[in-house]
């Protein structure tokens, strides 16, 4: 799978000549299944809803699909440079799901965000956070301290942040695949119109910024 992303995004950045030719700004979406469109057709991915919602209020984009199932923010880490060849303006990460999954210490995937998103500071990139909530059976302690990860990298980098990745879709079975942990095309929507708010900030200081250049 990581091959194929891999694959995928080197093969699309050479058509970002033309993209931003036509002032399109690209957004790449760095996470694990929930953003790679697990047990989903492309067009039902979060990806291409959120690019497609994006086009119709009138946002000329392309959004990159560098969400791989089964990473963890470590494995996000490890990939960062090959997702950055594609050159994002935007950048959406959404990562710690199966590191709460999987019970890894929550100082660990902190460091391994913070790692993150300082490289993305320091390519430029606008950078919108999408936090997750750990599985309420681990425990009071281990939830709390999971908890308190994105709030607090979202203060500490200053960024545009979204609490909770699944907000409005967790648990609802109307809205999840039978695993009860995806979203089905539906629950992509529901995601899609919850944070593309925030993207559509990030978009336009974008936006913002080129015209301050020209």
């Amino acid at each position: 799978m990581l091959k194929l992303v891999l694959l995928t995004i080197l093969t699309v950045s050479s058509s970002f000549a033309n993209s931003t030719a036509t002032n399109s700004v690209v957004i790449l979406v760095l996470g694990d299944s929930l953003t790679a469109g697990y047990g989903l057709g492309q067009d039902d991915s979060f990806p291409r809803q959120l690019e497609n919602s994006l086009a119709t209020s009138g946002y000329p984009v392309t959004v990159i699909n560098a969400g791989v199932s089964g990473d963890t923010s470590a494995g996000g880490l490890a990939r960062l440079e090959w997702a950055l060849v594609v050159n994002p303006q935007v950048v959406l990460v959404e990562l710690g799901a199966n590191d709460a999954l999987r019970g890894l210490d929550p100082a660990q995937t902190y460091d391994n965000l913070d790692q993150i998103l300082a490289r993305l500071k320091k390519a430029g990139c606008r950078i919108v956070l999408a936090g997750m909530r750990a599985p309420r059976n681990l425990g009071l302690d281990y939830t709390f301290e999971f908890d308190q990860i994105y709030p607090g990298l979202a203060e500490r980098h200053d960024l545009y942040f979204y609490p909770f990745f699944l907000e409005g879709v967790a648990t609802d079975p109307e809205l999840n695949q039978a695993d009860g942990l995806h979203p089905n095309a539906e629950g992509v929507r529901v995601v899609v119109k919850g944070i593309q708010p925030l993207v559509v900030k990030a978009i336009e200081e974008v936006v913002a910024t080129k015209k301050r250049l020209e």
